[in-house]
């Protein structure tokens, strides 16, 4: 009989803790939301109400709970999006918002940080721009707390500052599209599953970090990320 072995180790997927539990989330994929907030889309050039699009960042590029991150290469111009996290814990199909609403085990506070420069010039050329957003370290993200303990979020404070001065502030309820709504219409082009985490979208003020700067953010009283960029 062939035995069959690895010519590595299989990578182990990401563990994110939950909170008041010994119990992790191991993370199989990440979807992420684009212009999810209408301030956002302006500040991003775009003003019509459009269907929620979808971009991918590869499990490993998340750090949990970090207290640093390294400045990536190959940019000048890093940028800051602060995102509520949906985690998942049942397989969604082609969900209507109430299967889709089932399917949440709970919330995280991310920040999906980007390559603003290598996006740009990819866009202008037409080029995909997964470089820009899926780079490594490019998703610090806070530990989970489950559904049970929040319900389902459609309201809520979530904000971020960079070296105390305060550079985004929004309202859940300003987003445009809700974390089932996401949800749903995600489910209509995959096949979700436990371990899928999806980024919702940031609010307006996306801007610089810089090496030394210090970034806080949070998610009404409950979430937290407090890191340095070195």
């Amino acid at each position: 009989m062939l035995v069959m072995t690895t010519l590595f180790p299989i990578p182990e997927a990401p563990l994110i803790p939950v909170l008041g539990s010994e119990l992790t989330f191991p993370v199989r994929r990440i979807y992420c939301v684009g212009r999810n907030y209408a301030a956002h889309a302006k500040e991003m050039g775009h003003d019509e109400r459009e269907l929620p699009f979808f971009f991918t960042k590869p499990a490993d590029c998340l750090v949990i709970n970090p207290k640093s991150l390294t400045y990536p290469p190959m940019t000048n111009e890093l940028h800051h999006e602060v995102e509520l996290v949906i985690a998942i814990n049942q397989e969604v199909v082609e969900a209507n918002q109430h299967q889709a609403a089932d399917s949440i085990y709970g919330y995280a506070l991310g920040i999906d940080l980007t390559k603003r420069d290598i996006q740009s010039e990819a866009k202008k050329k037409g080029r995909p721009w997964d470089l820009s957003k899926g780079f490594d370290q490019s998703a610090p993200i806070s530990s989970i707390q489950p559904i049970a303990d929040l319900e389902e979020i459609n309201n809520g404070l979530i904000a971020l500052s960079i070296n105390q001065q305060s550079k985004q502030e929004g309202q859940l309820n300003h987003m445009i599209w809700s974390p089932s709504e996401v949800i749903a219409e995600l489910s209509k082009h995959v096949t979700l599953k436990p371990g899928d985490l999806i980024f919702t979208g940031t609010p307006s003020g996306v801007g610089v970090v810089e090496r030394g700067d210090k970034v806080e953010a949070k998610l009404n009283q409950e979430l937290s990320l407090d890191f340095y960029i070195e």
